[in-house]
């Protein structure tokens, strides 16, 4: 009786791994994207370039598994490259210092089969905060080759002077407040 026991765990554990899997994000169809409100009348808009992520676990239970990212903050992007220089320099992100930003889960919430809630840590420049990402699911499907792809829209809004950005404090010129949107495949590895 011990023996079947002890045989049914090992093969439970060993069927939750094999359902366990690597999702690496697809740069090609990915993009990080910010917004932030300028004069108080509109907004400017940018984006990250280079980056990467992963999604470690099942895409059949999103709630049991683990995502990464990483953003490269040198390949900021507003369209402008001399604002863009200004956004390197140490007034805002201090890219030679803090040469990238990243993400961690710790946990993810069901909200219902569509929508998620995202908890994790992000770290930009010398700081690391809780937050919160309302994460739309957008399907699984099978891309080239048969390989699974997985999407997701995570949208967040951060205050920039939590993370010590603090050019214009006041917030006159550039809003303190900035719009996070991530449009996200993953690829099974």
């Amino acid at each position: 009786m011990k023996r079947i026991t002890l045989f049914s765990i090992i093969f439970a554990t060993a069927v939750g791994v094999m359902a366990q899997s690597n999702y690496k994000v697809d740069p090609a169809h990915a993009s990080v994207n910010f917004k932030v409100k300028h004069n108080g009348i509109t907004f400017v808009q940018g984006r990250f370039d280079k980056f990467d992520g992963a999604i470690i676990g099942s895409p059949y239970q999103l709630e049991s598994t683990r995502v990464f990212f990483n953003v490269n903050v040198e390949s900021i992007n507003t369209g402008v490259p001399m604002r863009d220089n200004h956004l390197r320099s140490s007034d805002f992100f201090e890219v030679e210092k803090f040469p990238t930003m990243s993400f961690e889960s710790t946990a993810i919430e069901k909200v219902d089969d569509h929508k998620y809630k995202l908890h994790g840590k992000l770290q930009i420049k010398d700081v690391t905060k809780d937050v919160t990402f309302d994460v739309m699911y957008g399907g699984l499907v099978k891309g080239e080759n048969g390989v699974e792809v997985i999407g997701f829209t995570a949208k967040n809004k951060i205050n920039r002077l939590d993370y010590n950005i603090a050019f214009d404090p006041d917030g006159a010129g550039i809003g303190k407040d900035i719009f996070i949107t991530l449009f996200l495949e993953f690829k099974n590895n």
